[in-house]
């Protein structure tokens, strides 16, 4: 099968920006429940076990920063080996829960390795990727990355020491991985006044192009990433905020998560949108993501 070409937004050329381009990569694609892309007063568990109905497929994005200092990528995907390996996922009732919540379809083509190629780079390349939470389909490229520096908010870690954290979609032997570069981060107050809605921020290259941003709702530490480019649109990656752009704009949050801050981080995005006229909102499961980035 032919290996699809990842969607690239470059900078004008002559122009001098930090961010050179931002390409969107498909780690293959994921069927989730109606409840749980457009939210439902349901407890969550209720539709996990009775729900039979689900989304038409949606891609699992991971967006490549080609940066000035060196390649940047936020999320890492979901890894081939959780549909061709039986013992991926733990067993029993919590991977019962597993199936129940997504199904998955990843080509031999679809790995994080195979999707930086039609980029013309490979793993070894990546300086830096950013994970906006730590749930499966976020952090499959791991193993791939055994020489990039892995940031996540301190709080989003805390969560692998907690009670239980497999039912709670932390595959701890999928993140705590022997070798790997794990740096824990915490958020600055900030006063810069385009980030206005947002009181903390950190200036991942210390240029001010790219700035992490607190978003908890999904889980716990969710993290946003907002990327300034200088003569084009800027960008909001928001991970699992939501699953549509359309859907945030509505205030129409998904169903997995904690409501209450979940609104709250919504209405703050929807705030900085209304302080920055032109940014785009790319999520991660988002089928217009690659339209929209083109488009940026």
């Amino acid at each position: 099968m032919t290996t699809t070409a990842a969607a690239r937004s470059t900078t004008q050329a002559g122009v001098a920006d930090p961010v050179k381009a931002v390409s969107v990569l498909s780690t293959g694609s994921v069927e989730i429940h109606p409840e749980h892309a457009y939210g439902t007063r349901k407890p969550l568990y209720w539709w996990l076990l009775t729900s039979r109905r689900w989304t038409q497929p949606r891609p699992i994005n991971v967006y490549v920063i080609e940066h000035a200092s060196g390649l940047i990528l936020f999320d890492t995907g979901q890894d081939r080996a959780s549909v061709t390996d039986d013992a991926y996922f733990p067993g029993g009732v919590t991977g019962f829960l597993y199936d129940r919540l997504a199904r998955f379809q990843i080509g031999e083509e679809e790995t994080l390795t195979a999707q930086l190629a039609t980029l013309g780079y490979a793993p070894g390349d990546v300086g830096t990727a950013v994970l906006s939470h730590l749930h499966e389909d976020h952090v499959g490229g791991l193993r791939e990355l055994s020489g990039a520096d892995l940031l996540v908010s301190e709080t989003e870690w805390g969560e692998l020491s907690k009670l239980a954290p497999e039912p709670r979609g932390f595959l701890r032997k999928h993140i705590q991985i022997p070798g790997l570069r794990w740096h824990q981060v915490t958020f600055e107050p900030t006063s810069d006044p385009a980030v206005g809605p947002l009181t903390e921020s950190l200036d991942v290259m210390g240029d001010g192009s790219l700035l992490l941003l607190p978003a908890p709702g999904h889980t716990a530490g969710s993290m946003a990433m907002l990327v300034r480019r200088r003569f084009r649109q800027p960008l909001l990656l928001v991970g699992d905020l939501t699953y549509g752009a359309e859907l945030l704009d509505r205030r129409q949050i998904p169903g997995v998560g904690s409501r209450r801050t979940l609104l709250e981080t919504t209405d703050r995005v929807l705030a900085l949108k209304e302080q920055m006229p032109g940014l785009v909102v790319l999520p991660a499961h988002d089928p217009t993501a690659t339209k929209r980035l083109i488009e940026s």
